[in-house]
């Protein structure tokens, strides 16, 4: 179930929010029309993880203070969309 969409929290936007059971999703969307400039998945670099850890701390401790979570990552690129579950912790 999605929670939210582009959700603006203190320092940043988390692209989605989903609820998966009683675990909170967290979900970085990353688009590359071409290989040019690495891949999607390899954008989401370790100075990208640690934001996002940042943002769903902040947005959990206010929304869902016990829940778990977990990050996920879509990366599209050109017409192919694959998802990664637990991309990272």
């Amino acid at each position: 179930m999605i929670v939210g969409r582009n959700v603006r929290v203190p320092g940043g936007e988390i692209d989605v929010i989903c609820k998966d059971g009683d675990v909170v999703v967290f979900v970085e969307v990353k688009t590359r029309v071409s290989a040019r400039f690495g891949s999607a998945l390899a954008a989401v670099d370790a100075r990208k993880r640690r934001k996002l850890r940042a943002l769903a701390a902040d947005w959990l401790q206010f929304a869902a203070p016990r829940a778990r979570a977990r990050f996920d990552i879509v990366a599209i690129e050109g017409t192919r969309a694959v998802l990664h579950r637990g991309a990272f912790a």
